[in-house]
């Protein structure tokens, strides 16, 4: 264990995850002793935060030219506000004060939550840009020039020169400027019932695919389709890629599978998340709906990842893997709109319980 200079926060829990806003939520309801009958899953964690969504757009002005993302952008605010807790997101252009912001954060023993640019964090050793990815501060040592890092991409706590620190938190690439950004949230001493929690949730997540309002986490993205809309235009506009050129046609089909597997999103894009928080849900409650809503979200996880796997896969001729790949998607709007039935459904069974 790193000492920590002038903080001290010790033994904070934490576990690698699928995706690196759930990912942190974990860590930090564990740390503050938060749970139903004990620390909670990271797929309860997920599910209750309500931001499954879906979003897809195409374009050459973007880099890779496909867009696919599975969930909403207000999930760290969300998730505490509807737990009973309170959240401030306090940005600053200022890297002085910002990093005096999170100072005070740890030097008053609180992990500090903020947004950095994966491709200036060393440990992860990439060169895709992507800005508004989760990581918790829980200490400094100004003496070494390091911070200490809990990422649910590594499963111990990383030292972060504070020089690389500071460039990942001034990030002005894709998806949007991290401005210093931290998330200053106060926990409830208690959680309110699961039941209500889990309705609220599991009724935004049906909003979000059969009412989007259009709000992503990518700004370029907002020029494309939302929610049960999306899965039938990505099917359709998949259908049409046979007439790419050979290379581009498999720049479109890595992307389309790194999107749905690879990014963050802990499989399925973001649908085995969900899958895992509403098995435990249907456990702790003993909904049957939610029982129901698991077996959908599996299933849309599983059609997902059959499309990922295909797009990838090697050894096929570019028109066999095409092939392929429109049969795969096209099954997409159906398990997405049985998912979004299943969410209405378990949300107003258990409004009722």
């Amino acid at each position: 264990m790193p000492v920590y200079g002038s903080s001290a926060i010790d033994m904070y829990p934490h576990r690698m995850g699928g995706h690196c806003g759930s990912g942190a939520m974990r860590d930090l309801l564990e740390w503050n002793g938060l749970g139903y009958g004990g620390p909670p899953d990271e797929g309860l964690v997920f599910a209750l935060g309500g931001a499954l969504s879906l979003t897809y757009v195409r374009s050459d002005a973007l880099t890779p030219p496909v867009y696919l993302v599975g969930r909403g952008p207000d999930f760290e605010v969300d998730l505490p506000r509807r737990l009973g807790g309170a959240v401030e997101v306090v940005s600053t252009d200022d890297p002085e004060h910002g990093w005096a912001i999170l100072r005070e954060e740890i030097d008053c023993g609180r992990p500090a939550l903020v947004w950095a640019e994966i491709a200036e964090l060393p440990y992860l050793r990439v060169q895709l840009r992507m800005s508004r990815h989760d990581i918790v501060i829980v200490g400094y040592d100004d003496e070494a020039g390091i911070a200490f890092v809990a990422d649910n991409d590594r499963a111990e706590l990383q030292q972060v020169p504070l020089e690389a620190l500071a460039r990942a938190r001034r990030s002005t690439s894709f998806p949007e400027p991290t401005r210093h950004s931290l998330f200053r949230i106060n926990w409830p001493r208690t959680l309110p019932s699961l039941s209500a929690v889990a309705a609220e949730a599991f009724a935004q997540s049906a909003s979000n695919l059969r009412v989007p309002t259009g709000s992503t986490i990518a700004g370029p993205a907002a020029q494309g389709s939302h929610g049960l809309e999306a899965a039938s235009t990505l099917a359709s506009d998949v259908a049409t890629w046979g007439t790419l050129a050979d290379d581009e046609l498999e720049v479109h089909l890595f992307s389309l599978g790194a999107f749905i597997e690879k990014a963050g999103t802990g499989g399925g894009l973001f649908r085995y998340l969900l899958a895992k928080g509403c098995d435990e849900i249907a456990r702790l409650t003993g909904d049957r709906a939610t029982a129901d809503l698991a077996i959908d979200a599996h299933r849309a996880a599983a059609a997902w990842t059959a499309v990922a796997r295909v797009a990838v896969q090697k050894g096929l001729t570019a028109t066999t893997l095409h092939a392929e790949v429109v049969k795969a998607a096209a099954v997409l709007p159906k398990v997405e709109a049985n998912l979004a039935a299943s969410l209405h459904s378990a949300a107003e069974s258990l409004k009722s319980a």
